[in-house]
């Protein structure tokens, strides 16, 4: 009986929270190799190609027999995750530069926000405005903007201070001003979380012809090196940025490839173990736990505007997350026969529940 209760409950709990650990510690230790001087696009180039070796062998370990055969077709869809994925990783990092990566953690909560967003552009999602779970994520969006607003535009007075100016930004951008990088680096990052939005509708896609994560995100992961490694190069031309040391930058590259691929694997499991809204509730905690290893461990100074805009954001993202969950109520009613007589279809599935919100970390 205990040995069950830590299996379904204990050891999730503990796995979730570890990986938005993993992943705001891949951002703090980002941050802090560029304010040593590493390149943007080195990171970005050489962290996809860790994370491919890495996933190589579990993509052979976990591939199964009766997986439909990878036609040309889908190989244009992972291509296309690729593209996304390689862009919008490239815009993250470079706003986390001109930020922090508290302000990282709390924005990525607005993908959802920006799903749904593109899925009612796009008629792939059906808006009965009747409907509790429809009004929740529709509210949960404007919320989840507002307080990304708010976080850009809005600064405030400091509510913790630090004596150390070693790793001010504006030693590393001297031609810009706090507010001004700020702006910037919210701009970024808003573009990164609207390219992964884009990435988890192709996903779903995907997903549907080809119902392997491990492989998928293999393949994704293989397109993305392939994608990134020309861009970077075009991007940073001095050759000298690309010969690593025994130092931070070292240290980030190849943990940043170990924790995507951790992310993955856990992801996953907790995805059959629990479901996406289980592992989706975990997100906002990367907020605090960015904020906290910002103050520690570079020096950040924590802003009244950015503490009131994370909770906003977080409540949006509760509200929206509420609606998915609501979502997959009715779909399991009508699964069981108590709500419309008629079978269930997946393409009628709300495009955020096939999403699967729970990856947003990725």
């Amino acid at each position: 009986m205990l040995r069950n209760h830590c299996y379904k409950d204990v050891l999730p709990f503990s796995a979730m929270v570890a990986v938005e650990c993993t992943n705001v510690l891949v951002n703090i230790l980002f941050k802090a190799a560029t304010l040593k001087g590493m390149s943007n696009y080195v990171f970005n180039a050489y962290s996809y190609a860790v994370s491919t070796l890495i996933l190589l062998p579990l993509a052979f370990i976990f591939s199964r027999t009766g997986l439909p055969p990878l036609k040309l077709s889908l190989l244009y869809r992972i291509f296309l995750l690729g593209v996304l994925g390689s862009v919008g990783q490239i815009c993250g990092y470079r706003g986390i530069e001109y930020s922090s990566a508290t302000l990282a953690s709390a924005m990525s909560n607005l993908t959802p926000a920006f799903i749904f967003i593109l899925a009612v552009i796009f008629r792939m999602e059906n808006l009965a405005l009747r409907s509790s779970s429809t009004q929740a994520k529709i509210m949960g969006t404007i919320v989840s903007i507002s307080g990304a607003l708010v976080i850009v535009l809005y600064e405030g007075p400091k509510i913790i201070s630090t004596s150390s100016q070693t790793l001010s930004l504006s030693h590393h951008f001297p031609l810009g001003s706090s507010q001004t990088n700020r702006v910037i680096g919210g701009l970024l990052l808003a573009v990164e979380n609207l390219l992964f939005a884009m990435w988890y509708i192709v996903q779903a896609q995907v997903m549907k012809i080809y119902p392997s994560e491990i492989i998928v995100v293999f393949l994704y992961i293989l397109c993305g090196t392939v994608i990134s490694a020309p861009l970077c190069l075009i991007a940073e031309t001095d050759l000298n940025a690309w010969r690593l040391k025994p130092d931070i930058a070292l240290v980030a590259i190849v943990y940043s490839g170990f924790a995507s691929s951790f992310g993955t694997v856990a992801h996953t499991w907790g995805l059959h173990l629990k479901g996406p809204v289980y592992i989706s509730i975990f997100r906002p905690l990367s907020i605090a736990i960015a904020a906290a290893m910002g103050v520690i461990f570079l020096g950040d100074a924590l802003y009244l505007g950015g503490v009131v805009g994370a909770v906003i954001i977080s409540v949006g993202f509760y509200v929206a997350i509420w609606g998915i969950a609501k979502d997959e109520e009715e779909e399991m009613s009508e699964d069981c026969g108590f709500g419309s007589l008629e079978p269930s279809s997946n393409d009628k599935t709300p495009l955020l529940q096939r999403c699967k919100v729970e990856d947003l970390s990725m």
